[in-house]
């Protein structure tokens, strides 16, 4: 069977496809990247000798257009989300798009009934439940290795919500641009914790901004206002009856950078990591069971690395993971990769911790 096309709009080289879709895709014998498209034509034609490209484009249409490419990939600001699904839901493309689907709920709503009702497959950027670690974790606690889970906490730091940007970056300061605190960082950990553990039976928020303005260094030191909440805390319980709890903080900690404790009746998980964004970062995995009197590191198997490219590292590692499930998915009939359909779950979950916080009530997340 032949290989399946992928197109990427937002490909420029140094992005975050270049980083993440194209390492990942070259890696995989499953997938031939086939074109890119950019806003450019510089930057298409310098990602033509960059990737060794068949075709690149300046324009979506073209992209679109190209009988070799099965899947899209929409990797572009989360403003433009809406026009580009749309039109490769309108070409019959399978869509993958990267977290946020959207804006907000009822973009995400939109974008989700108009792949429903075209009959398209689609993806969503949430990769970070393919960590081997985490796949690892969720079979310990499915087995009971730390008897019932009784609590979770999760403490982590959004990294890049510092109190400097440059002008390429601003709009991560900006609320109504997408691409917060929240609906990054924090969605992407919170994700990988409910498909761990469960979804939220209840939660309450609050979503303050720490920082109130950030100054842009390449703009001569420019100050412009900070809109996003910066600082994400969620309190709720679990479907299982667990407390839990998530705090994320923009910028960097001078402390711990990413922790996550997992609590049972008979035993501990710990995972902890440099890099606050759950979904990029390499996790280290420590672990108590009955009588031990502390936690210590625990080896992963090798068949959690399933799906993943040996030598492949960073930011391709876990969307390669994607990847695999994708193309299993499209060549078997089956639906292992998270979809439009489950994005729109996620969008329900972020408006929730939105409502909380803003009215100051305890939400229920559906």
């Amino acid at each position: 069977m032949s290989t399946i096309g992928v197109g990427i709009i937002g490909g420029s080289p140094g992005g975050w496809a270049s980083l993440s879709h194209i390492p990942a895709l070259k890696a995989l014998p499953d997938f031939t990247l086939r074109a890119v498209s950019t806003s450019r034509r510089e930057s298409a034609e310098a990602a033509v000798r960059e990737f060794g490209l068949e075709a690149a484009y300046d324009n979506h249409a073209a992209l679109l257009a190209h009988p070799g490419v099965d899947v899209v990939v929409v990797a572009v600001k989360v403003p433009h989300h809406r026009e580009l699904i749309s039109a490769a839901i309108d070409a019959g493309k399978t869509v993958y798009s990267e977290w946020p689907l959207a804006l907000d709920l009822a973009e995400a709503t939109e974008l989700t009934r108009r792949a429903d009702a075209a009959g398209v497959r689609t993806a969503i950027g949430l990769q970070g439940r393919y960590h081997p670690e985490l796949r690892y974790v969720r079979d310990l606690v499915r087995e009971g290795r730390i008897g019932r889970v009784i609590g979770t906490s999760l403490v982590a730091s959004g990294m890049v919500w510092n109190g400097q940007t440059t002008k390429a970056h601003a709009y991560w300061y900006d609320e109504s641009q997408g691409a917060t605190p929240l609906s990054g960082a924090a969605l992407h950990a919170i994700d990988a914790l409910t498909v761990t553990l469960g979804e939220f039976a209840h939660l309450s928020a609050n979503l303050v901004r720490g920082r109130r303005e950030v100054t842009v260094t390449d703009d001569g030191g420019a100050v412009v206002p900070v809109t996003a909440p910066d600082q994400i805390a969620v309190i709720g319980t679990l479907e299982g009856g667990a407390a839990a709890s998530v705090f994320y903080r923009g910028g960097a900690s001078r402390g711990d950078n990413f922790r996550w404790e997992i609590n049972g009746t008979d035993g501990d998980i710990v995972l902890t990591a440099p890099w606050g964004n759950i979904q990029v970062t390499d996790l280290t995995l420590q672990a108590g069971f009955g009588e031990d009197a502390a936690v210590s590191r625990l080896e992963v198997p090798a068949e959690y690395f399933a799906g993943i490219p040996d030598g492949l590292v960073g930011p391709a590692r876990n969307v390669a993971a994607l990847y695999s499930h994708l193309g299993r998915d499209l060549r078997e009939g089956t639906r292992t990769a998270p979809d439009f359909t489950y994005a729109h779950t996620r969008h329900r979950l972020m408006h929730a911790i939105e409502d909380s916080s803003r009215r100051q009530t305890t939400q229920l997340p559906g």
